[in-house]
């Protein structure tokens, strides 16, 4: 799966408004990119998009 190319629309534009996620996004293996973009499927608002982004932030920490 290339990181940016395959992903949801809404997602994609989510991670774009938050750099240090999409950062987080790109070092993650892709099986867990794949697991984060199977959560966007039961995404059903803006802001939930936004939370689970704003989510992977936080995870980045654990990777460095």
């Amino acid at each position: 799966m290339d990181p940016m190319k395959d992903l949801p629309m809404g997602f994609g534009m989510a991670l774009a408004q938050n750099t240090e996620a999409m950062r987080a996004f790109c070092h993650m293996s892709p099986e867990k990119q794949q697991k984060i973009v199977a959560k966007t499927q039961s995404v059903h608002s803006k802001a939930e998009m936004k939370a689970l982004v704003n989510s992977l932030s936080a995870e980045k920490k654990t990777f460095f």
